[in-house]
């Protein structure tokens, strides 16, 4: 454990190293879609150079994978993770979507009203 009580490596914590991470940003693009259930997708296979930190996210949602798990894989603040899934995203490496059901994969209003009555009558 570290001295701050939480398991992981102290230099996972290190404010310097969260500085060099985000480029010393501490928000993501306001545009940015992220919450933590968000679904992220890679869109990309990590490249030469690339970020370690970019390069881990890239391998690691290779299928859809919530926020919050990169975030807890990473062992990075959620802040820290929003901000590099903005740059994934920013150059197309990500895709990222709420798994809230759209208004398109609703089930017809009529059948719902028919289950609902079959429901009161039993």
């Amino acid at each position: 454990m570290s001295p701050t009580g939480r398991s992981g490596s102290h230099r996972d914590e290190s404010p310097d190293r969260l500085y060099t991470l985000t480029g010393g940003r501490t928000r993501s693009a306001p545009d940015a879609p992220f919450d933590l259930v968000t679904l992220v997708v890679a869109e990309s296979e990590p490249g030469p150079g690339m970020q370690s930190e970019h390069a881990a996210i890239l391998r690691m949602c290779r299928r859809p994978t919530a926020v919050v798990e990169v975030a807890a894989e990473l062992a990075l603040p959620v802040g820290i993770v929003r901000i590099l899934l903005s740059d994934l995203l920013g150059t197309g490496r990500i895709s990222a979507r709420h798994p809230r059901a759209s208004a398109h994969s609703l089930p017809d209003p009529d059948i719902l009203e028919q289950v609902l009555v079959g429901l009161r009558n039993l």
